[in-house]
């Protein structure tokens, strides 16, 4: 018997009809389990990565957009809801906020987050929550910030002595900015750490120096590097492996070079000279150990001193770069910061801390900043402990939870005129939060930001000092680019230079700091 051959079915027939199958049954799935619409093209084992371009909350926004507030969408093997608007974020964060404290285990916090026990990428428990209660009572507490309060005005005004020394005769000069502000902060940073400088005119030991520089913008490029092997396991053991050696030998570094910083003040403990210099960190959490050794082991100590360095330095110079930036191609709002300042600390001492308070004009510049280019525009990822609803939807356990951030923040519905800088849009809003969830640079709940006080001090601190000190324009007549760069916490695509000279009201006192 034959076969007639035009009764036999082209294969791609079959293959139509197993795709139209499949996309039907995670359809109906999807509907049954009153998951958060989804783009409708979700691919064997990719899911939706095909849509993911750069930068991510850009497009995250795009689809919000598309498909509503809450969207659901599978990240390779990885179940995932982003959220785009200020009340579900609200939802997760206080009615879902337990449910939410975890995080996801990435290969980042296997090797730079030793394996997942620091105060980043420890899960939900009483480990995490005496993290959070040492960062947030011994370490960033309002008394502690203010104990410290000497090293920040002493790098700022180090700061202001450099560029008034680097501008002959008033003229003005241009200034790296991104460096400038990197340094700066990083000093501040290790002062308060371990009592030591890297940058500037005091570095003592030059080798050390070179070491600890090297390591910072190591952890850099790797703790912002994407693994696809966190969402594809099948490329676990492929793609991800010469990342995951780099890290590894980035981590030896990194231990190394905080163990012989704690060995260094360990030795010093009771030296009457030493305990003249004042407490570090590193000092206070060696106390610690002496009471609990057993639980505030060298490598607690290592976790929590190197979170406090990749996490404040990187977000709050790129604060201060976008602030600068958005200054110089608005003159009209330095000019105006710059007369706030000058009715209210003069022109005969520079301005502290305490009167950041008293300046809303400069406040306002610096939320607005916030509120326009965050550090983390998309807030770090939690992921669900069990199962919840989020805006009426069903969200499975485990489920990763992205909150955009930026979305929030440049929703013309939330906003008026999200894309452009109003300062006097926060006049009035004195207080913490007033806002309530629509601006979280920060982020919000259990896993908000602990150094939140110093963030802000320093910001204010430099920038203001910066914004009375000096003149400041751009380098040409061109517009600064405000052009966003990859990365964790949101870049400048180009470094910013500027130009700057002392104010003639202020040289005199500017040039005997």
């Amino acid at each position: 018997m034959h076969t007639n051959p035009s009764m036999e079915i082209p294969i791609y027939h079959y293959i139509l009809l197993f795709l139209f199958l499949y996309f039907l049954t995670k359809y109906l799935v999807q509907k049954s389990r009153r998951l958060p619409p989804s783009p409708a093209l979700s691919l064997p084992i990719i899911g939706h990565l095909y849509l993911f371009k750069k930068p991510l909350h850009r497009t995250f926004a795009k689809l919000a957009n598309q498909y509503g507030p809450v969207l659901f969408m599978r990240l390779g093997s990885r179940p995932a809801i982003i959220v785009s608007s200020p009340t579900l974020a609200e939802e997760c964060f206080t009615k879902n906020d337990i449910v939410f404290a975890n995080r996801p285990r990435l290969l980042a916090g296997k090797h730079l987050g030793y394996n997942y026990t620091t105060l980043v990428w420890a899960p939900y428990g009483h480990h995490w929550r005496n993290l959070r209660r040492i960062a947030s009572l011994e370490l960033l507490s309002s008394n502690r910030l203010q104990m410290f309060y000497s090293i920040r005005v002493d790098e700022v005004k180090s700061l202001i002595h450099r560029l008034c020394q680097r501008s002959e005769g008033g003229e003005f000069l241009a200034v790296d900015m991104k460096s400038t502000f990197f340094e700066l902060i990083l000093n501040v940073m290790m002062r308060m750490i371990a009592g030591k400088q890297y940058y500037g005119e005091k570095v003592g030991e030059l080798e050390e120096a070179r070491k600890f520089k090297k390591i910072v913008m190591e952890s850099f490029e790797l703790s912002g590097a994407t693994n696809i092997g966190d969402f594809l396991p099948v490329f676990k053991w492929v793609g991800s492996r010469g990342l995951e050696k780099r890290l590894v030998v980035l981590q030896k570094k990194r231990d190394k070079f905080m163990q012989n910083l704690i060995e260094e003040h360990r030795r010093r403990r009771g030296d009457p000279a030493s305990e003249e210099r004042g407490k570090t960190m590193i000092d206070v959490l060696l106390s610690l150990q002496e009471s609990e050794p057993e639980y505030y082991t060298d490598e607690i100590i290592r976790g929590m001193t190197l979170v406090l360095l990749s996490a404040g330095t990187d977000t709050s110079a790129g604060t201060m770069e976008w602030t600068l930036s958005l200054l110089l191609n608005n003159p009209e709002t330095l000019v105006k910061a710059q007369a706030e300042i000058d009715n209210l600390v003069g022109q005969s001492r520079l301005i502290e801390e305490s009167d950041i308070a008293k300046l809303p004009y400069l406040s306002g510049i610096i939320n607005e900043t916030l509120r326009m280019y965050p550090a983390a525009a998309l807030l770090p990822p939690h992921e669900s402990s069990e199962e919840c609803t989020v805006g009426g939807y069903h969200v499975p356990r485990g489920t990763l939870l992205l909150v955009n951030a930026w979305a929030i923040h440049n929703d013309p519905k939330i906003w008026e005129e999200p894309r452009k800088f109003n300062p006097e849009r926060f006049q009035g809003l004195e207080g913490e939060r007033k806002d309530g969830i629509m601006l979280l640079p920060f982020g919000v709940g259990r896993r908000g930001c602990p150094g939140e006080g110093f963030a802000m001090r320093i910001v204010g601190l430099a920038l203001g000092s910066l914004i009375q000190c000096f003149d400041w324009k751009r380098i040409g007549k061109e517009m600064v680019d405000m052009s966003e760069g990859g990365g964790l916490s949101m870049p400048k695509a180009q470094p910013l230079f500027a130009m700057c000279r002392p104010r003639s009201t202020m040289l005199n006192f500017v040039s005997q700091l």
